[in-house]
């Protein structure tokens, strides 16, 4: 598996987005873990996840504790396996809300800390700005964690550019990654991917083929990733990823999947070489 580098530690170029595992629609425990087990099998190094992955308040931090499992069942090395999560959100009924207070992040940290079971966290990020809370108050945190030693790195989701360069002029070389959601149907996020260029942020898509309803129609919804696919005998989830891959060194999707067979498909997207006309008929679809 190729590599990328997020801060100073390299990682797969494609990553695992866990949160399918652990919400509506989950599979069994059994099935979840070999998801996992099949991602670390395939080369893949990071693992994202978050406290609010879970069903509701009965089972909070159900993502975290269960990829806690599943790494120390792996029989293999996983020691060069980077476990991002997030704090911010919380789900107190089942329903997203947000609590972006130093306080709530602080104690959400010690809780994943705890879920993990590490010494301290490889990657922490916001999960999502709250309105209620200045911006700068949540950043601050993050950084505190960071000096603290309970966050090796911090990073920021679903963040516009004014509050990436916020972040980056208050954490600086703690700031290594923004994750914000970015696919074939949702672009808007290219000025947040080409600020993280020029700053050295790695850019995490989330949902990049469409999200948990919508991947398995990437294909029918976009007909260059169609056809693109047809003429290279691979998925249009492959091309997806790989056309990602190629419109930067900074960018590391992290799709999710429920079964291990998506997960082979996604990681092979990474040895998927595009052709410069490919790309460009990729690049003007709509």
């Amino acid at each position: 598996m190729p590599a990328r580098r997020i801060g100073r530690v390299d990682v797969s170029a494609i990553g695992l987005g866990a949160m399918p595992l652990s919400v509506q629609g989950r599979p069994d425990e059994r099935q979840a873990i070999g998801v996992l087990h099949t991602a670390l099998d395939a080369g893949i190094t990071l693992i994202d996840t978050a406290d609010a992955y879970h069903l509701d308040a009965g089972d909070p931090g159900h993502n975290e504790s269960l990829i806690a499992r599943a790494l120390a069942a792996y029989g293999g090395d996983t020691s060069d396996v980077l476990v991002a999560t997030k704090g911010g959100h919380t789900r107190p009924d089942g329903e997203w809300a947000l609590d972006g207070s130093p306080e709530h992040l602080r104690r959400a940290a010690d809780a994943s800390l705890r879920r993990l079971g590490v010494e301290a966290i490889g990657l922490y990020q916001y999960h999502r700005p709250d309105a209620d809370v200045p911006y700068e108050e949540s950043v601050g945190a993050l950084g505190e964690l960071c000096d603290a030693g309970k966050v090796r790195a911090v990073g920021i989701s679903n963040a516009d550019p004014a509050q990436i360069r916020l972040a980056h002029g208050m954490l600086g070389e703690r700031l290594v990654a923004v994750q914000n959601q970015f696919s074939p149907s949702f672009r808007s996020s290219l000025p947040e991917l080409e600020l993280c260029d020029e700053l050295g942020l790695a850019f995490l898509p989330w949902s990049p083929l469409g999200g948990m309803g919508g991947a398995g129609a990437l294909g029918s919804r976009h007909g260059a990733f169609h056809e693109v696919a047809g003429e290279l005998g691979v998925s249009p989830q492959r091309v997806c990823l790989a056309w990602m891959l190629a419109l930067s060194p900074r960018v590391v999707p992290i799709p999710g999947a429920r079964r291990p067979v998506n997960v082979q498909d996604c990681a092979r997207a990474a040895s998927l070489t595009l052709s410069p006309g490919q790309l460009a008929r990729l690049n003007a679809a709509e």
